[in-house]
């Protein structure tokens, strides 16, 4: 899975739960990373509409839409992120004059590509809500309220 957008959804639903504008360094603190990640992913999601921002001492970012109206797949649009990608590529080339020397390397990327497209349609039929509902779902017996 995509850091950036492990990053995004838990903002997301951080931001849901709060319900109130959080700067970047809170978000960090409950995301455990830092700030300047955080800026990175939330200034995308702001470009994709998905959270709005206000700038200032009490600024920081809200969420704009109902967990239930928010896909996951919306998310990754937003980030522009691929969740199966190759991270090298096998054979000399095309033009090496052995078959699976020059032809490994496009076939692997088709089939990168058609998991990549499985992976996003499996997130278009799943919900920041769906999200938050497992949270509480794996919540539930244990005594702490994780901050939420």
């Amino acid at each position: 899975m995509n850091g950036l957008f492990c990053v995004a959804a838990h903002a997301l639903i951080y931001l849901d739960k709060r319900g109130c504008m959080l700067s970047s360094e809170e978000l960090a603190a409950n995301i455990c990373t830092n700030p300047a990640r955080v800026r990175k992913v939330m200034a995308k999601l702001k470009k994709a509409g998905l959270v709005a921002t206000k700038a200032g001492n009490d600024g920081g970012y809200h969420l704009l839409c109902a967990p239930n109206e928010v896909t996951l797949e919306q998310i990754a649009d937003a980030l522009e992120v691929r969740f199966v990608e190759p991270a090298w590529h096998s054979g000399a080339g095309v033009d090496c004059g052995c078959l699976v020397a020059s032809g490994m390397a496009g076939v692997m990327d088709v089939l990168f590509d058609d998991l990549d497209r499985q992976c996003r349609a499996h997130l278009s039929r799943l919900t920041l809500a769906d999200l938050e509902m497992q949270l509480e779902q794996a919540a539930d017996g244990k005594e702490t309220d994780h901050g939420l």
